[in-house]
């Protein structure tokens, strides 16, 4: 007989104390503790737009949730307390002026993430408002092309 081990999907929920570097470093170790150190830097570049945007755009906490996606896959995911949605998920970004100050930022998150979104946030409770932005990144494969080719 044949034994089979099912891995149960894993996720991961930081409450930031407006502190970017923990999230940064948290993330590398999940990544290296699932096996999946070949996301590690396309997943930081993408956790590192999220969360600054959080940090820089919204007054109050923040968190970060990483998420088995399946096939090699991570979804993370950025909820904070300021309902405005920017683009790229709002809709497509253009590329930034070369000499302007802001605006790179998400900008590679279309160049890096494999897909991303975001749901705005009821205000039912009090710190439940907001809005939660999220991306996708996975391994890269022989077959597919590089990071930033699309």
């Amino acid at each position: 007989m044949v034994s089979a081990t099912v891995s149960p999907p894993w996720a991961y929920t930081l409450q930031l104390p407006r502190a970017p570097g923990v999230a940064r470093s948290t993330l590398r170790t999940v990544l290296r503790v699932h096996g999946m150190r070949e996301l590690t830097e396309i997943a930081e570049l993408l956790a590192s737009e999220l969360v600054t945007n959080a940090y820089l755009h919204s007054s109050g906490a923040y968190s970060l949730r990483l998420r088995d996606a399946g096939h090699s896959r991570v979804r993370l995911s950025v909820w904070d307390t300021n309902p405005h949605i920017p683009a790229p998920f709002r809709w497509s970004a253009e590329a930034p002026e070369e000499l302007a100050e802001r605006g790179r930022g998400l900008y590679l998150v279309t160049l890096y993430a494999e897909s991303w979104g975001a749901h705005p946030m009821g205000t039912g409770l009090p710190g439940q408002g907001g809005k939660l932005l999220w991306v996708e990144c996975a391994a890269k494969t022989d077959d597919a092309p590089p990071y930033g080719a699309r």
